[in-house]
C-alpha cells in the first residue's frame, strides 16, 4: 500500500501526462468532438487503478461519443503511461464523465433567477406600500 502523499503525486503525475496525450496524442477523431479537460485522477491505495474523471463540452452527441473514444484509447492511454511514468505496475486506466461544472453551472442559474424574481418581488412591495400611504 503506497502512501497518501504516494498516491496524491502519481494521481497529480497522470493527471498532467494525460493532459498532454489529449491535446497531441491520442488520434481517435471522437476524441476531438467535444472540448475535454482532466477534473480529477482519483488512484487506488494501490496504485492498480486510476480513474479518470473528465469534463466534456458540447452537445449530448458530442459528449457521448467523445467518451466512446476515451474508453476505447483507454488501452492506449495506459501503455503510453508505462512509458511516460515510472512505476513497477502502471494502473488500469477508467474514463468517467463529470458533470459537477455543468451541475454547479446550473446552480448558480437557478440563484440568480430567484435572486432577480426577489428584487422585483420586493420593489413590487415597497411600490404598494408607497401607493397605500
Amino acid at each position: 500500500m503506497a502512501t497518501n502523499r504516494r498516491v496524491s503525486r502519481v494521481g497529480s503525475l497522470i493527471k498532467r501526462e494525460i493532459s498532454q496525450m489529449l491535446l497531441n496524442g491520442i488520434k481517435d477523431d471522437r476524441v476531438g468532438a467535444g472540448m475535454v479537460s482532466i477534473t480529477a485522477v482519483d488512484v487506488s491505495g494501490d496504485l492498480q487503478h486510476a480513474k479518470i474523471y473528465v469534463s466534456i463540452y458540447g452537445t449530448e452527441e458530442a459528449r457521448a461519443e467523445t467518451m466512446e473514444g476515451l474508453k476505447s484509447s483507454a488501452s492506449y492511454v495506459r501503455r503510453q503511461l508505462g512509458h511516460r511514468v515510472r512505476l513497477r505496475r502502471t494502473p488500469e486506466v477508467v474514463f468517467i464523465e463529470d458533470r459537477s461544472l455543468e451541475r454547479g453551472d446550473r446552480t448558480l442559474h437557478l440563484l440568480n433567477q430567484l435572486s432577480e424574481a426577489r428584487k422585483e418581488s420586493d420593489e413590487d412591495i415597497i411600490e404598494n406600500l408607497e401607493d397605500a400611504g
